[in-house]
């Protein structure tokens, strides 16, 4: 074979090599964008920055991410307008499977919810060992607490604590805000309030903040994530094959195991904990 002869195989195969690559990748990204509608403490934290791209490299997917409150995502996917939801309200959640919103709840991981506040703690909250109590001497201390306001599952949580506390901020006292934790978290700061906050974001933002943690570690502040995909009978136009591969890559082996280390390296411990072999009933205790 002269040279010539030779440099034009060698080139044609180069190109033949390219194209194949290009159509591989084309036929990669031709299944479609997967919308995950979630929490915003997922996207606060940092998880779904290391998370998603697992997936994407993995499946050939692209994850378009709608990071709001639970109430927000869950109503999404209600109306058919997510493909798969990441959320933190399993009371909620319940009775949107119920209504046949969606399929296939599955425990993904857990953290917990803190309160947190000024370091001068004002209404002396820190050394308290009933949340309830907690919560009720913040009202009645007067001092600022910010509410993220926004139907999501840290907000219904919330509520539900000043129920059970029988007291109520007064209005001048109590910021709504409408927002997301890493919001909220930064105008608590700013303004010397309390606020309920879940761990892994509070965490992920600390250095940047004037708060500390004033309360931990009581039963009802477990917060547990579950992922759902959307009813195929309900919605027949979504993403269910996208959405199914995201679920499943969430409680794989691979992604459980990311999140199990996620965090460690730059903060010592781990913003969240795998829950994919766990029962709910493991995780949610008696209140105080």
């Amino acid at each position: 074979m002269t040279r010539s002869r030779m440099i034009a195989w060698t080139w044609m195969a180069a190109l033949l090599v390219g194209l194949s690559g290009g159509l591989a990748g084309v036929q990669a990204q031709s299944k479609g964008d997967v919308i995950l509608a979630t929490t915003t403490s997922t996207q606060d934290s940092g998880l779904l920055d290391v998370l998603v791209p697992m997936f994407e490299k993995q499946s050939g997917y692209r994850v378009k991410t709608i990071a709001v409150g639970t109430g927000q995502s869950l109503a999404m996917g209600a109306r058919g307008d997510a493909d798969v939801v990441l959320v933190h309200a399993p009371t909620l959640e319940k009775k949107y499977v119920a209504e046949g919103a969606f399929v296939n709840r599955r425990l993904v991981m857990y953290n917990d919810f803190v309160v947190v506040g000024p370091p001068a703690d004002p209404a002396k909250v820190k050394g308290m060992r009933q949340l309830a109590k907690a919560f009720r001497q913040i009202a009645e201390s007067k001092v600022l607490f910010a509410s993220r306001g926004d139907n999501s599952g840290t907000h219904l949580l919330e509520k539900q604590l000043w129920d059970k506390a029988g007291a109520q901020p007064a209005p001048a006292n109590y910021l709504q805000l409408g927002q997301g934790m890493g919001a909220v978290l930064t105008v608590a700061s700013e303004k010397g309030a309390y606020t309920l906050t879940d761990r892994g974001t509070y965490l992920a933002l600390q250095k940047r903040l004037t708060l500390d943690i004033v309360f931990e570690k009581a039963k009802p502040l477990q917060n547990i994530y579950h992922v759902m995909e959307l009813n195929p009978t309900r919605f027949p136009k979504v993403n269910h094959a996208g959405g199914k591969a995201f679920a499943d890559f969430l409680v794989s082996s691979a992604a459980q195991n990311r999140i199990r280390t996620f965090g460690v390296d730059r903060f010592g411990q781990p913003l969240f904990f795998p829950a994919a072999d766990k029962r709910e009933e493991e995780l949610i205790g008696a209140d105080d």
